[in-house]
C-alpha cells in the first residue's frame, strides 16, 4: 500500500531548487498530489505532497539530493484523504502602519468566523503597507462583521472578498470624478470664477442635508453661473488637481487590459479633458449650455445623477461584454450609491459614512492607486507614473 508523504523543504532561495526536486520525484516514480511554495525575506519554504509506492526509495533519493544542494528536508506521513472543495476568500489590509496588534486582531476576527489563514502575502510597503491574507473556509458574513469592528478600532482599511475568477478577472473600472479622481469639486471652482461661491455652497449644504434632491441642487447651482465667459473654463481646468496615485491607477489598469471610465455629476468641459489626459476609455458628465461665448445657466440633455451613473456602468459592461460581477466602481458621495451597488466590487474612497456603510469596502488613505491592492495587484506590478 502506498503512503502519502508531506515533504517540507527549507533553504535560501535561488534558481533551480524546485526544478531539481521535481526531477528527483519524476525519476523516482512519485505521484505529485499537491504543492505550495512561498519565499519570505529570501528564505524558501516549499511543501510537496506526494504518493510513494511500497518499497520506493524516493525518500532516500530526496535526502541525498538535499544533502548535495544544502536543502533542509522534513517528512511527515499524512492521512490519505481526497481533497474537498473549500470556500476561499481574500482579506486585504491597508494602512500607513500595520503592526502585530493589527494583524493579531485581524487573525482573531477571521478565527471568529471559523476561517483559516493559508497564506499572508505583502502587496506593498510604500506609500502604504498592504497585506493580502488567503483564507479558506469560514462564514464570510461573520468574518466581515468582525473585520469591520477591527477596522473601526484601528487606523487601517480592511476588506474581505470571495476569492475566485471574478476577483482575479476584473475587466471594467468606472469611477466618480469630484473628490475621487480629482481633489476638487468642479462646481465650486466655477462658482469661484463667477463670484457666487457662498450661494453655491449654501445650496450644496441643503442637498447634503436632504432638503433638496441632487438634480434640483445641480440645476439651481448651474443657474447661478449664467453669464460666465467660456474663458473661465480654461482657468478652472488649470486648477484641477489629480488625486495622488490617480495617473498610476489608470495606467496600471490599462496595462492590465482593463477598460476605465468616469461618470460624473460634474461637467463634460472638464471630464473630456481628463479623458484625453489620462487616456480613459469613456467619460460621461453633464453638459453646460453655452451661447455666444457665455454660460446660459442651463444644462443640455439628461442629468447624470445617482440613477444615471449606475445605468452607465451597466451600459458600458454590456457594450464591452463584461459581466457586472467583473466590474469595479469607485466613488465618495451619496450620488454614487447606486453605482457602487451595481458593480461587482464597490469601493468607497474617502467617503461619507453613509457611503462607507453601503459599499463592499472602503479606502481611507489619500492614494487612489491603493485600490489596486484590493484587486490583488502587488506594488511591483504597478506602473509608476508622475501624477502632476
Amino acid at each position: 500500500m502506498s503512503s502519502t508523504v508531506l515533504v517540507r523543504v527549507s533553504a535560501l532561495d535561488r534558481p533551480g531548487i524546485t526544478a531539481g526536486l521535481m526531477g528527483v520525484l519524476e525519476a523516482g516514480g512519485a505521484v505529485l498530489l499537491d504543492v505550495e511554495q512561498i519565499v519570505v525575506r529570501g528564505r524558501l519554504t516549499l511543501d510537496i505532497l506526494i504518493d510513494v509506492p511500497p518499497g520506493n526509495t524516493i525518500i532516500k533519493d530526496l535526502l541525498f539530493y538535499g544533502w548535495e544542494h544544502d536543502l533542509r528536508l522534513d517528512f511527515e506521513v499524512v492521512e490519505d484523504a481526497p481533497s474537498e472543495y473549500r470556500t476561499r476568500s481574500a482579506v486585504t489590509i491597508i494602512g500607513r502602519e500595520v503592526g502585530p496588534a493589527v494583524l493579531g486582531a485581524v487573525a482573531g476576527a477571521i478565527a471568529s468566523g471559523n476561517g483559516n489563514i493559508d497564506r499572508i502575502f505583502r502587496l506593498s510597503r510604500y506609500p502604504v503597507i498592504a497585506y493580502e491574507l488567503a483564507i479558506t473556509d469560514g462564514d464570510i458574513d461573520v468574518m466581515r462583521r468582525a473585520l469591520v469592528e477591527v477596522a473601526a478600532a484601528t487606523p487601517v482599511d480592511i476588506a474581505i472578498q470571495p476569492e475566485g475568477l471574478h476577483r482575479r478577472g476584473r475587466r471594467l473600472v468606472v469611477m466618480d470624478v469630484d473628490s475621487t479622481l480629482i481633489q476638487n469639486e468642479m462646481i465650486d471652482l466655477l462658482a469661484e470664477e463667477a463670484g457666487v461661491a457662498d450661494e453655491v455652497a449654501a445650496i450644496t449644504a441643503r442637498a447634503m442635508e436632504g432638503d433638496i434632491d441632487f438634480e434640483t441642487a445641480l440645476r439651481d447651482r448651474v443657474r447661478l453661473l449664467v453669464g460666465l465667459p467660456v474663458s473661465a473654463i480654461d482657468r478652472v481646468a488649470d486648477k484641477i488637481v489629480l488625486t495622488p496615485g490617480a495617473r498610476t491607477f489608470v495606467a496600471t489598469l490599462k496595462k492590465l487590459g482593463m477598460r476605465v471610465g468616469v461618470v460624473s455629476g460634474g461637467f463634460t468641459v472638464f471630464t473630456d479633458r481628463l479623458k484625453d489626459r489620462l487616456d480613459l476609455d469613456h467619460a460621461e458628465a453633464n453638459e453646460l449650455e453655452i451661447s455666444e461665448g457665455l454660460l446660459t445657466g442651463r444644462l443640455v440633455g439628461r442629468v447624470v445623477g445617482r440613477e444615471r451613473k449606475a445605468e452607465i456602468l451597466r451600459e458600458l459592461a454590456e457594450a464591452s461584454g463584461v459581466p457586472l460581477e467583473q466590474t469595479v466602481a469607485i466613488g465618495d458621495g451619496a450620488n454614487d450609491l447606486d453605482l457602487l451597488a451595481a458593480a461587482g466590487l464597490g469601493i468607497a474612497f474617502n467617503a461619507k459614512p453613509v457611503v462607507r456603510d453601503a459599499a463592499d469596502t472602503s479606502l481611507n488613505v489619500p492614494y487612489l492607486d491603493a485600490a489596486l491592492f484590493l484587486l490583488g495587484i502587488p506594488r511591483q506590478d504597478i506602473s509608476g507614473t508622475d501624477d502632476t
